[in-house]
Formats: structure tokens, sequence, C-alpha cells
């Protein structure tokens, strides 16, 4: 049942504090995800059309920024904000009311469809249909009767959609079809994301069991979550001679100067989900980097 709206309302900050409600919302941190898989997944095609890229970055942002306000807005339904360790949410926290979120979820996938139908009219109208399984397996992320981010498949979700398609439909947009080089780019990059998403559950683990929320950490336990974090983090670099072999090129292997990055992040210390993060975002940036050399 939803909580209302009336506290929330009345206690919401207006000017620059709401501005800065929302981005926090909208969990910058995470929505790394989406500009990594772009970045990969454009560098591994052999063209490069701006205004396809643009258009395919604003896509995956807006539908991870919707997926982050739908599930600040879920959490709070199911009281799992009440002792989170990490920070703290729009809704529960009252910076933002039910109302006006339900309106930035819509607004957010309103701009991903925007964006997404020209790209359809560029490309093709199979996009439409990649773009509409993202939508629904994004709404049923935190959302419906049985959200399967609370199922333990959240890692899953993120893996498939922030890697795999995220990233291979990054290089169809650009040269309309799917090469071996752009799917095994796509699987650590997917690997990393779903590092992200685990890192998150790990320090939320008490406060999701608390609620009822059983995540895969909550389900497995902290140890069998760090020792997932840490495979989901070595298997990207382990992947990377891979990405070189199907690129025919030792240009991917560039990436393994973020090593150094990713040891520090397997400290799992306080900032673990900011290093994690960065881990991928300069980690996508090498990678694109050596790809392009390819192409």
């Amino acid at each position: 049942m939803w909580k209302s709206g009336a506290r929330t309302s009345s206690s919401s900050p207006a000017g620059p504090r709401r501005v800065n409600a929302w981005v926090e919302a909208a969990r910058p941190k995470t929505l790394v995800a989406a500009v990594a898989a772009v970045l990969v997944g454009t560098a591994a095609a052999d063209l490069f059309l701006w205004d396809r890229f643009a258009l395919t970055l604003v896509v995956a942002v807006a539908l991870q920024v919707a997926v982050n306000f739908a599930n600040d807005l879920s959490d709070a339904a199911r009281g799992v904000d009440t002792l989170r360790r990490g920070p703290r949410r729009a809704v529960s926290s009252g910076l933002i009311s039910e109302g006006s979120m339900k309106v930035g979820i819509v607004s957010a996938f309103g701009v991903a469809c925007a964006a997404g139908l020209v790209l359809v009219f560029q490309v093709g109208p199979e996009l439409a249909v990649l773009g509409g399984a993202s939508i629904i397996a994004a709404l049923a992320y935190s959302g419906g009767p049985r959200p399967y981010a609370s199922e333990g498949l959240g890692e899953i979700f993120v893996f498939v959609f922030f890697g795999l398609v995220a990233t291979a439909g990054s290089a169809y947009v650009q040269e309309e079809q799917v090469s071996i080089v752009a799917l095994a780019a796509a699987v650590p990059v997917g690997l990393l994301a779903s590092a992200i998403l685990v890192v998150n559950n790990l320090r939320d683990i008490d406060s999701d069991a608390a609620a009822g929320k059983r995540t895969l950490a909550v389900r497995v336990g902290g140890r069998a979550t760090r020792g997932l974090y840490r495979k989901l983090v070595l298997g990207a670099f382990a992947l990377l001679p891979v990405v070189a072999g199907a690129s025919m090129s030792i240009g991917p292997l560039v990436a393994f100067v973020t090593l150094p990055l990713g040891l520090r992040a397997l400290r799992l210390g306080d900032d673990a989900l900011a290093r994690t993060a960065r881990l991928e975002l300069v980690f996508a940036i090498l990678l694109a980097a050596g790809l392009g050399l390819v192409t």
C-alpha cells in the first residue's frame, strides 16, 4: 500500500535543494552502467554516427534514471529505507512526494521513448521491440506484485540489459548488425555493471532483510555476496583476452591498466560503490579506446 503523500509534499524543499533531491534520486554513481555500455558498444562498431550515439546515450541513461526513480518509490512503499546505511532515498526521506516521483518516472521513460523513436525511424522497427522489452523489464525490476529485484534476480537483469543488450544494441544502432566483437565486449561490461548492484545490495543487506526485500545478497548472505563481487570484477579482466581475440587486436588489453583500481575496489570498504562505479567507467573508456584502434 502506498504511503500518504501529504507529509512528503509539505516537507519537500523548493528551489536548488529540490533540484539536488532529483539528482540524488537519480543516483549518478549507478548511471555509469548505462554510459559504459554505450561507449563500448559504439566503439565495437565499424561505423560511427554522432547523432545515433547521442540518442543511444540518452535512451540508456533515461532508462537507468527511470529504474532508479521507480526503485526509490517502491522501497519507500515497502518500508525498505527505514534502516538504510547508504544514501538517503528521496521519497522515504520526504524530499520528493510520491506523486511527484511518479511523474518523474513517467518523464524519464518519456525521454527514453522519444529518443528511441527517432532511432527507430533511423534504424528500423526492430529497435522498437528491443526498447519495449527494456521498458517492461525496467518496470518489473522494482514494480508489480513480485518485483524481481526483490526475488534475487536483479543482477541477472543488470547483466542482460545494461551489459549484453545495451552494449550489443549500441553497436547495432551504429552499423545495423551485431558483431562477435560487440558480443564479446558486452560480457565484461555486464559483469562490472552487475558488480555495482552486488556491492550496493551488500551494503543494504541488513535493511533489505528487515523489510522483507529478498535480494540475492539477502538470500546467499554477506560472505557469498563478497565472493560473487570479487568474481565479477576479476572476471571482467579475465575476459579481456577474449575480446582481444575476437577483435584480432591487442587494443582491448589496454583496459588492464585499470587493474589497480579493481584491486582497490576488492577491499570492499565504505566507498566500495563509488570505487566500483569509477572502475567501470575508466575500464569502459579504455576498452572503447582499444576497440577504436581496431575499427
